[in-house]
């Protein structure tokens, strides 16, 4: 798989370490930012104007988040006719049917609920990075 930008919204510096091993693990070569929170998300997205930092080709997008929810963040992104166009998958570890109908309803690509197995955990990166070529 080619590299892509991928940034990666998780404010849980575990879940981050274990997302990025689970990449190599899957041997799945990625240009991969994060942001810790929603109002980091947005920021760093409406910064990609000036420059600052690579467009991301897809965000995996955690919704439990500090400052601002990731459905708040998805609404936002699809709403901006300057970041529409960028696919989301939500990766959350909320398994709530509501949660994930919410999510598709806002314009998120697949909504993901993290596994509790490092195999399954691995495995849920690699269909979140399948949808790198589809931005």
């Amino acid at each position: 798989m080619d590299a892509g930008v991928l940034l990666y919204v998780e404010d849980e510096d575990a879940a981050f370490l274990l997302f990025e091993t689970a990449l190599k693990t899957a041997n799945i070569e990625v240009d991969l930012h994060r942001a810790s929170d929603g109002e980091e998300a947005l920021a760093y997205l409406q910064g990609n104007s000036s420059g600052n930092h690579p467009r991301p080709n897809l965000v995996v997008l955690d919704l439990n988040l500090p400052r601002k929810n990731g459905l708040d963040v998805l609404s936002e992104i699809k709403k901006d006719q300057n970041l529409s166009g960028i696919t989301v998958v939500v990766f959350s570890s909320s398994s709530l049917a509501s949660d994930k109908q919410r999510s598709i309803a806002l314009g998120a690509s697949e909504y993901i609920t993290k596994p509790f197995t490092y195999d399954g955990f691995v495995e849920a990166v690699k269909t979140a990075c399948s949808y790198l070529g589809a931005a």
